[in-house]
C-alpha cells in the first residue's frame, strides 16, 4: 500500500495545514501530546479495519481451523494442510503475528495459534466464537456508497440491498451466543414458559433469519411446534434447508412474513431476537404479537445491550453496537418507511413505552449479558 510518506509527503505537511496546525498550537487551543495520542488511536483503528479482512480470510479459508490444536507449523506445512499457496499463507501469518493472534518461534520458523485464540476464531460451537463478525464486514463495506447517498437523502438501505455475506455473517455471529444462553438461561428466566414448552406449546420466532434460534428451541422441546417468520426470502430458504438437514421438519416451519403481519394465533411464546429495532414499525410488530399471543402467553424481546445515553456506549461492545447501527440497523428501519426508526441503542425505556402502547404492559428484564438484554413481556 502506498503511503503519503513514500510519495515524498509527510502527513500534515501541506503548507496550509502546517500553518493552521501551528496557529492552533500557538493559541493554546491544541495540545500536541493529545493530538499525537489521538493520531495513534486512529492509526490503530485503521490497522484493525484492514486486519479484519485478514481475520475474515483466515476464517473463510479454514486457516484458523487448520491451526487449531496443531501446534507449531511452518508456513509451508499450513499451506499444505489447507491447499493454499504458501506465499500468500506466509504473508497472512505475518499479519497474524503483528496482530498478536498467532505466535512465532524464530528458531524453528514456526507459527502457532494459541488454544485460547482458537476458541474464539476456530470453534463454531464455542459461545466465544466471533469470526462471524468479520464475515459481516464484507457486506457492510460494499454498501458504503449506497449509505453515503442515504445520509444525503434520508432514505434507507434495506436489508435485502446488502450482499449475502451480511445474512450469513449475522447468523454465524449470533448463533454461538444463542446456543449458549437461549435454552439454559433466557427461557428459564421466563415465568412458566419452559413448562409449557415441555408439555407441548406453540412458538413464533419473528425475524428468525437463518432460523438458528428457532431450531435451538425446537431441539430442546420436541413436544412443541415452532414457526419462524422473516421478510427476507433468501434467509427463509436457508432456514428451511438447515432444518431439513437437522431432521426438524416435523416440528419447525419457516415462512416469509413481516413482523407486522405474521400469521397464526394462540402462541405461548413469541420471540424477537435482535431484530425488533431493525423494523420501521416496532409498535406494529408488537401489536401483531399482542393479538397472536395465547392467554397467559409471553413475548420475549432480545435487544442489544446498548444505552440511549451515548456516553454510556463508550465501551468496546457499545462501540461495535453503535457502529453497526449506523451501517445496518438504522438504514434498514428507514428503508421500511414506518413511523419509527430506533437504531439499536434506543434503550429500555423507549422499548417499554412502545410495548405498552401495543397492549403489552407487563414488562420485566429477565436476563442480561454484555451483548444482550432479554425482556419478558406480556399483557
Amino acid at each position: 500500500m502506498a503511503t503519503s510518506a513514500s510519495a515524498g509527503v509527510t502527513p500534515g505537511s501541506a503548507p496550509g495545514r502546517e500553518r493552521m496546525d501551528r496557529h492552533l498550537v500557538d493559541e493554546g487551543r491544541v495540545d500536541e501530546d493529545r493530538v499525537a495520542q489521538f493520531l495513534e488511536r486512529v492509526i490503530i483503528d485503521g490497522g484493525a479495519a484492514v486486519a479484519g479482512l485478514c481475520t475474515s480470510l483466515g476464517d473463510r479459508l479454514g486457516l484458523y481451523a487448520a491451526m487449531a490444536g496443531a501446534g507449531p507449523l511452518t508456513s509451508a506445512r499450513l499451506a499444505a494442510r489447507t491447499g493454499l499457496v504458501e506465499r500468500y499463507v506466509r504473508e497472512w501469518l505475518a499479519a497474524q503475528v503483528a496482530g498478536e493472534y498467532v505466535t512465532y518461534a524464530p528458531g524453528t520458523d514456526t507459527y502457532e495459534l494459541p488454544d485460547e485464540h482458537a476458541v474464539v476464531l476456530a470453534d463454531p460451537d464455542s459461545p466465544h466464537y466471533a469470526a462471524g463478525f468479520f464475515t459481516m464486514l464484507q457486506a457492510v463495506y460494499a454498501t458504503e456508497d449506497t449509505l453515503m447517498d442515504a445520509f444525503r437523502t434520508g432514505e434507507g438501505v434495506g436489508w435485502q440491498e446488502h450482499g449475502p455475506a451480511l445474512f450469513a455473517g449475522t447468523a454465524k455471529f449470533f448463533r454461538p451466543g444463542y446456543a449458549a444462553s437461549l435454552v439454559p438461561e433466557w427461557l428459564t428466566a421466563l415465568d412458566g414458559v419452559v413448562d409449557k414448552l415441555e408439555r407441548g406449546g406453540r412458538v413464533a420466532d419473528v425475524g428468525c433469519g437463518y432460523g438458528y434460534s428457532t431450531m435451538l428451541m425446537a431441539e430442546a422441546f420436541p413436544a412443541s411446534h415452532f414457526y419462524g417468520f422473516d421478510f427476507h426470502p433468501p434467509s427463509i430458504r436457508a432456514a428451511r434447508g438447515i432444518a431439513a438437514e437437522r431432521g426438524l421438519a416435523d416440528r419447525v416451519r419457516f415462512d416469509v412474513a413481516t413482523a407486522q403481519d405474521f400469521p397464526g394465533k394462540g402462541f405461548d411464546l413469541i420471540t424477537f431476537f435482535d431484530c425488533l429495532h431493525d423494523t420501521g414499525d416496532p409498535g406494529g410488530a408488537l401489536r401483531c404479537a399482542e393479538q397472536a399471543l395465547a392467554d397467559g402467553g409471553t413475548c420475549m424481546i432480545v435487544e442489544p445491550n446498548g444505552s440511549a445515553d451515548v456516553q454510556e456506549n463508550a465501551t468496546p461492545v457499545g462501540r461495535a453496537l453503535t457502529a453497526a447501527s449506523v451501517a445496518v440497523c438504522l438504514p434498514s428501519a428507514l428503508a421500511q418507511h414506518g413511523p419509527q426508526a430506533l437504531g439499536n441503542h434506543a434503550g429500555e425505556e423507549a422499548m417499554r413505552t412502545i410495548a405498552a402502547d401495543a397492549g403489552l404492559r407487563r414488562w420485566r428484564l429477565a436476563a442480561e449479558s454484555p451483548v444482550n438484554r432479554v425482556y419478558a413481556v406480556g399483557r
